[in-house]
């Protein structure tokens, strides 16, 4: 471990904000460059670097001095990546199931070759919702919550959870159902 590596941590362990700015102005562009091979957009790297350091920051008493804290920053950011990819797959998987549960011709949809497309529809669609009926449905659809957990984070009633959910089913099969009627092609997917 470099010498000005072990005398900013011991600092940072302490709470020294000023050591906590110098390692993170040494390390961040390194580990942004690393996550940005990997992830292939600015933002999502930048957010990554952002996640890294706070973890660093909370755990500050708990990091070890002995071992190189390069390597600890690197493996900590591989593995943000790596639930990144994780929870990339996760909300695709339910973004698939939601619009085949929209879908009419259930036995063909795997094949369409617009199917993205209608994922990018689907996610303009929620983003269309009121806020509260918004983070209902992700909570529940994309994250995967239950109905239980919602409630209590969204300190409502579990009666609204289900209301919530209802309205914004019915809104994804009313929104869908006009633009089929429009005759958007890209849309024949839910026509037999």
């Amino acid at each position: 471990m470099r010498e000005i590596d072990l005398e900013m941590l011991i600092r940072v362990k302490m709470g020294d904000h000023i050591a906590f700015k110098v390692l993170y102005d040494h390390y961040s562009t390194q580990l942004y460059n690393f996550a940005l091979t990997y992830l292939k957009s600015k933002d999502v790297a930048a957010d990554i670097v952002q996640e890294v350091f706070v973890k660093i920051w909370e755990k500050r008493a708990k990091i070890n001095t002995d071992k190189s804290f390069r390597s600890y920053l690197f493996a900590i950011t591989l593995n943000a990546v790596r639930k990144h990819f994780n929870l990339l797959a996760q909300k695709q998987e339910l973004s698939h199931q939601i619009l085949f549960d929209l879908a009419e011709a259930k036995d063909t949809f795997d094949d369409r070759p617009d199917y993205h497309d209608l994922v990018e529809l689907l996610d303009s669609l929620i983003e269309l919702m009121p806020e509260k009926r918004k983070s209902v449905f992700v909570r529940k659809k994309i994250e995967g919550k239950s109905q239980k957990e919602i409630a209590r984070a969204l300190q409502i009633t579990e009666k609204t959870v289900e209301y919530h959910l209802a309205e914004a089913n019915h809104f994804l099969k009313v929104e869908f159902q006009k633009l089929k009627d429009k005759g958007l092609l890209f849309l024949f997917l839910f026509v037999n």
